[in-house]
């Protein structure tokens, strides 16, 4: 639904400052910092028409001409954009997984110019849409084995589990062969699997009808990652839509009250510490 033209007038200026200030920042980063700090694996080159993962200002200034001239805005307030643009201010040009392709796709890809931006997206036609308009953003098409209507029954049932418990589902063998957790995100595509994760955006999949996917392995798949990580730092993570029941609930759950650094509007925004080999756990919760 459009909105009134004074807000969106507003949006305009604040997207243009948002990208020029963080044009700058990230030029002036990549030319003064240290490469083997600033991410866990080198960026890969990508299909962006306006050249390599490396051309930081094409790739802003392509945003900056899509928000200026689409009818669309993103969906998160800014102060929820402003808190994510702060920690890839901070750790761009990195890894970032973002759970969903929307109208704010092209602006994660471009405030993290210069490293990896993937998206993944369930719904087959939101996303053949989306990469009509946008072919050269990085995404996958994936299907989720969770329905919504099941959340209790997870959250109850997977202490239950033993491939679901901290320690044992760890890391990517936690994922990427664990069928006999429900909540973890198997099948995906290998670089998934095979790249390690700065920044983890969960803003998807649907999760506002009983037969929708919900966001239940997404939060505990980016636990795992988090806890998992096989490079030295943590794995900032920010959790959309925690005034909804599940999401509120899972996140606390797996990514735990004591890691959640940040907030605003509907936005949390957790830091997931690697977990230390000789770790003590209860052996079935993961805070």
């Amino acid at each position: 639904m459009k909105r009134a033209v004074p807000q969106r007038a507003l949006w305009l200026a604040t997207a243009a400052a948002i990208l020029v200030a963080g044009s700058i920042l990230l030029s002036n980063f990549l030319r003064n910092a240290d490469r083997g700090l600033v991410c866990s694996f080198p960026p890969v080159f990508s299909h962006i028409s306006s050249g390599s993962s490396g051309d930081v200002k094409g790739e802003l200034a392509e945003a900056l001409l899509y928000y200026v001239t689409t009818p669309q805005i993103p969906q998160q307030s800014r102060a929820e954009i402003q808190l994510t643009f702060d920690v890839l201010r901070r750790r761009s040009p990195c890894n970032f997984l973002v759970f969903g392709l929307g109208r704010d796709s092209q602006m994660w890809a471009a405030l993290n110019a210069g490293g990896t931006t993937v998206f993944l997206e369930e719904d087959k036609e939101w996303y053949e849409l989306v990469l009509k308009d946008n072919p050269f953003l990085r995404a996958h098409y994936v299907k989720y084995r969770t329905r919504l209507d099941e959340a209790d029954k997870l959250l109850k049932g997977y202490r239950a589990e033993p491939e679901c418990r901290p320690g044992q589902a760890d890391g990517i063998a936690g994922l990427q062969h664990n069928g006999g957790c429900p909540l973890a995100l198997v099948g995906l595509p290998q670089e998934i699997y095979e790249r390690e994760w700065d920044v983890v955006m969960i803003d998807a999949p649907k999760g506002y009808f009983p037969s929708a996917p919900g966001r239940m392995a997404a939060i505990y798949s980016a636990a795992v990652m988090g806890r998992g990580r096989r490079g030295e730092g943590e794995t900032d993570v920010f959790l959309h839509d925690v005034d909804r029941k599940v999401e509120k609930a899972f996140g606390l759950e797996f990514l735990c009250q004591k890691n959640r650094v940040g907030a605003t509007g509907r936005l949390w925004h957790f830091r997931i510490p690697k977990a230390r080999p000789n770790e003590t756990t209860s052996g079935t919760t993961f805070c």
